[in-house]
């Protein structure tokens, strides 16, 4: 299995943040470990339909905790979220329809299933207005939508528009193809580095300490692993947002000059997805500020760089804005 780099999810993981009480970061972390667990369909199980068909690894049940593991199989192949409720009709009329092709698809796509009773934090992050709201992610990224339940026969055309256009890009999908295209054959999975699962199950049990001692070693071992290196930079920002106060930015805003009450709200920004408001403000203040403070801001400004690929467009203009800044 090809492990995402995290830098390429960060945009939606700090939305997500943001929506999230991060104090909640630390709750649920055995969604990942189960879904591990569950076994793959039987073959002809995907003509079956709802729970009649048995568990499925291709259908999961995502939370506000386990939401970023999602985007990250978003590298992949495309990931449906399907933000529903119990209480609505429609909903209960698309899910079989979904689950029945996700079974048939054979991993070539997953379907992430959100209660949006339990969770209604990932609906706000994508501004949902009816239930039941389908929403395809690829990339990290949110690609195509549509509201309201949908017929068997037009949601398997979407999905198949969804992969003709995906397939060249998302590596996954010509993988499971040929897979499901071998008589009887289940899809084989690259084992797991255990040293990353170590770590990465220490960040979703919100044990931040252990997941930073975790990639440390694996950077001891590797230096130029640039996975440790990318997933150490979110769990140290990750740490550090989860304690700022509420009010970081209105202390901030009151004392411009306090470079410790602007990183804080710089942080607290970005992980309410004001990404280009947390670059401008540290921008502002290495304005203002000379010597070792500016360095300070500087570095803190660099290391949030470093949450995104490089290409981020916010990331290039404030690269700019930064060096205009300095010199």
């Amino acid at each position: 299995m090809t492990r995402p780099d995290p830098r390429k999810t960060a945009a939606l993981s700090a939305a997500l943040s943001g929506a999230v009480d991060l104090g909640a970061l630390k709750a649920r972390a055995d969604a990942a470990r189960q879904r591990a667990a569950t076994p793959s369909p039987s073959p002809g199980s995907g003509s079956g339909g709802g729970s009649d068909a048995g568990p499925s690894p291709w259908v999961l049940d995502v939370t506000e905790a386990t939401f970023q593991s999602v985007v990250e199989r978003s590298l992949d192949v495309p990931v449906v979220v399907e933000l529903t409720a119990s209480w609505s009709p429609e909903a209960g009329q698309l899910s079989p329809v979904l689950e029945r092709a996700a079974r048939a698809g054979g991993g070539a796509w997953l379907l992430a299933r959100v209660d949006l009773d339990a969770s209604p934090r990932i609906g706000q992050v994508f501004g949902v207005q009816s239930v039941p709201t389908v929403v395809a992610i690829a990339g990290g990224q949110p690609i195509d939508a549509f509201a309201g339940p949908l017929p068997e026969a037009e949601f398997g055309q979407w999905i198949t528009r969804l992969l003709d256009a995906l397939r060249d890009r998302l590596p996954g999908i010509k993988a499971a193809e040929a897979n499901r295209g071998a008589a009887g054959a289940e899809p084989v999975a690259e084992p797991e580095d255990p040293r990353f699962t170590a770590a990465e199950e220490a960040f979703e049990q919100g044990d931040f300490a252990a997941a930073e001692a975790a990639y440390e070693a694996i950077l001891a071992a590797e230096p130029a692993n640039a996975e440790a290196k990318a997933a150490l930079a979110q769990v140290r920002f990750t740490a550090r947002a989860e304690a700022v106060p509420a009010d970081a930015i209105a202390k901030a805003d009151a004392n411009p000059g306090d470079v410790a009450a602007q990183l804080a709200a710089a942080d607290l920004e970005l992980a309410t997805n004001d990404v280009e408001q947390a670059f401008k403000r540290l921008v502002d203040t290495v304005r203002r500020v000379f010597g070792d403070e500016r360095d300070q801001v500087r570095e803190h400004l660099v290391g949030l760089f470093e949450l995104f690929p490089p290409d981020d467009e916010r990331v290039a203009k404030a690269r700019r804005n930064l060096a205009s800044a300095l010199y």
